[in-house]
């Protein structure tokens, strides 16, 4: 989930049911069961509306930061004008996944057959921590680190 999402989601979706709840326990008594559900839908239509304002305007921040990116950095279309170089930026920027994949898989082959000894403690454990860090991070996202962070943890104690 997004900066943008969350965002909305805060002001919008989970923010509308709460309020409407807490709203319902201030309905005087003197109301009939009909006038407190037409309230309640009013209320509910309020909020719905304003949840799809924040929508149009999360979708609009979103296109301007992509359009800010492009005309920033460029794009594909931009590279393929330039003539040799241009193709070989567009590989290499997609060979990148793959190549940093399997050369972590390949470090970690050597590292856990044994054929690579790496001394506890010593920078180059570190480092071997790191790139498996970012680069699974990466392949398989935050959220996989942060579930196999605890498991990590326990046997980098043992």
């Amino acid at each position: 989930m997004g900066l943008f999402d969350k965002i909305v989601d805060m002001a919008g979706g989970s923010l509308v049911g709460t309020i409407v709840d807490t709203a319902k326990a201030y309905f005087p008594p003197s109301m009939t069961e009909q006038e407190k559900s037409i309230l309640e839908l009013q209320m509910n239509k309020a909020a719905h509306a304003q949840e799809l304002s924040l929508l149009k305007a999360t979708n609009h921040m979103e296109a301007e930061f992509n359009d800010r990116i492009k005309s920033m950095e460029g794009t594909a279309a931009d590279l393929k004008s330039i003539p040799f170089i241009g193709p070989v930026i567009i590989f290499g920027r997609g060979m990148q996944r793959p190549v940093w994949g399997f050369s972590t898989l390949y470090l970690d082959y050597k590292t856990f057959a044994g054929d690579w000894v790496i001394a506890d403690g010593s920078k180059q454990d570190i480092a071997f921590l790191v790139i498996n860090l970012l680069v699974l991070g990466f392949l398989f996202g935050e959220r996989a680190v942060k579930n196999l962070a605890p498991l990590i943890e326990k046997l980098l104690k043992k």
